[in-house]
Order: structure tokens, then C-alpha cells, then sequence
């Protein structure tokens, strides 16, 4: 018997060791930080959030874990703040924006939306969740992107393809002739794919930018004319369109700089404990995920 018992004590001690050493600390399956890299409280964050006209959530587009967060904070902000909330999305262009009003209220069946509205391939797992909430509390949702056609158009012809545009087209995009800041960090890391600095790569590289300028000064003109007094809007847009606080923050600080603005950005990396050197300082709230999370597409 007693050398039964010794058997068991001598296994539970090995299983306790090899315990110590496989699983040493938490999982998280995210983790939030400040601009500068300090650990960051997710209450905190989200009363920041609530004191901000505009929050810009820059997400990876086929990260599941950031669609989840998207849906938290948003639930979350709704709480803190009932009936001044407004969501906007990249992912719907405004000439759909009468579809998205009638699908967010319920009065538009999904076979007719996803007919109709041109929703993104992974609109079903990835957006849809965020409308449902929005058409349950009675938030509005607003699409704020510059249609396809139009974005093609300057990317293959520059800013000058839309010089004629009839004025039901105009009223869709950001107020034209369109300035472009081609100094800014987003559009620069753009220009160096081209080799280089972008006024010195003719018209392919000018219009590309061009065309990414006119994506982003149409989300902000949109978001700005969609909000109202005291409320905040939650806008959810790739991160490369508010990362470095440029793109649309650009814009916004233009059409209104009295806005009180907030940023997110979702990054990857191998590992959570810190925040990567490069990170630093891409927004207001860096979330990093695990390089290895699950992809929708």
C-alpha cells in the first residue's frame, strides 16, 4: 500500500511539473494598448471612446477576432451612450446607401440586399452580425464609400476623369476638385511600392494615391454629415484609411477640425506581451491579435 501511495504521489508531482512548464501564464486572445505601447484598460478605452465625436476602428478585413471586437464595442458604446450612436462602414458605398437604410430597418429582405447592395464576399460573417445589432437597438447604420466605378475611374485617369461629372455623381463622392496631401505617411508608404517618391513616378502612382485620397475624403465628408450634436459615430474601415492618424483623420481635421477624434488599429504579431517598436503610435488604441487567429477568407 504505502508503495501504491508513493507511486501516486510521485506522478502527481510530475504531472504538476510538466504542468508548470506547458502552461505558464494566460492565453489572451488580444491585447490593447496605447499609442505609445503601455498596457491599456478596455473600460478606460471605451470611456475614452464614448467622449469622442468620431471613433475609427481600423480593422483587418478577414480577422475573425477583430469582427467579434467590432460588435463589443459597439454593444458597448451603445450602453454608454443610448440613442447617440451611429455606425458607419466602409463597406457600403453610397450610391447603395437607400438599400442599407431599408436592410438596417428590417424592410429589406437579405436575398433583395445581397442582390442589390453589392455587400462584400464576406459580408455574412463579418458585417451582417454588426447590422442585425444596429437594426435590434434602432441605430442608424451608414454606408460612406466612394462607389467602384468612380474610384476606377481616377485610378486609371487621375482626379481629372471626374472634372465632369453630373451633379446627381458628384453628391455621392467628397466635395470636388479634390486636394491631396501626397506628403502623408499612408500615401507615401504607398508611393515607395512604386519604387519611390510618388511625384516623381508620372501619372500611374499619382493616380492610384489619387484614388485612394478620393476613398478616403469621401468616408470622412460622409462621416461628418452623418453625424449629429452629441452623438458619436463609430466608423469601421480598414486600418490603413485612419492608420498614423492620416487618410480619413486627414480629411476630417479638413471638413472639421473641431472634431474630437479617436483611433484604433488592429495589428498581428507572434507574440502579445508587447507592442512592436513599428507599431507605435499608429493610433489612439493598438489592438494586437495573434499572427496564427483564425481568417475568414
Amino acid at each position: 500500500m504505502k508503495s501504491l501511495l508513493s507511486a501516486c504521489r510521485f506522478w502527481a508531482i510530475c504531472c504538476l511539473a510538466f504542468a508548470s512548464v506547458a502552461f505558464t501564464g494566460d492565453r489572451p486572445a488580444y491585447r490593447l494598448f496605447t499609442a505609445t505601447g503601455q498596457p491599456a484598460d478596455y473600460d478606460q478605452m471605451l470611456q475614452e471612446l464614448a467622449q469622442a465625436d468620431v471613433v475609427l476602428f481600423g480593422e483587418q478585413h478577414n480577422d475573425a477576432l477583430t469582427h467579434w471586437l467590432e460588435l463589443q464595442v459597439a454593444k458597448d458604446l451603445a450602453r454608454l451612450k443610448p440613442g447617440k450612436l451611429v455606425l458607419g462602414m466602409e463597406m457600403f458605398e453610397r450610391d447603395v446607401q437607400p438599400l442599407v437604410a431599408q436592410y438596417a430597418a428590417g424592410t429589406l429582405a437579405d436575398s433583395a440586399f445581397e442582390r442589390q447592395a453589392r455587400p462584400w464576399p464576406n459580408f455574412a460573417t463579418d458585417y451582417r452580425p454588426l447590422v442585425l445589432f444596429a437594426r435590434d437597438q434602432k441605430i442608424p447604420v451608414v454606408g460612406t464609400n466612394a462607389p467602384r466605378p468612380f474610384v476606377s475611374s481616377v485610378a486609371r485617369g487621375s482626379l481629372k476623369a471626374l472634372d465632369k461629372l453630373p451633379a446627381g455623381d458628384r453628391a455621392l463622392l467628397a466635395p470636388l476638385p479634390l486636394k491631396v496631401d501626397f506628403d502623408l505617411p499612408g500615401y507615401k508608404k504607398m508611393a515607395a511600392m512604386f519604387g519611390g517618391d510618388s511625384k516623381a513616378h508620372g501619372g500611374g502612382a499619382q493616380n492610384i494615391i489619387q484614388a485612394q485620397a478620393l476613398r478616403d475624403a469621401t468616408m470622412a465628408h460622409f462621416i461628418r454629415s452623418n453625424r449629429q450634436e452629441g452623438q458619436t459615430l463609430l466608423h469601421f474601415n480598414g486600418s490603413y484609411h485612419s492608420d498614423n492618424h492620416d487618410g480619413i483623420v486627414a480629411y476630417l481635421r479638413q471638413y472639421a477640425p473641431k472634431l474630437r477624434v479617436k483611433t484604433l488599429s488592429v495589428v498581428t504579431q507572434e507574440q502579445l506581451q508587447t507592442l512592436d517598436k513599428e507599431q507605435a503610435n499608429v493610433a489612439d488604441f493598438v489592438i494586437i491579435v495573434p499572427a496564427d487567429a483564425a481568417k475568414t477568407y
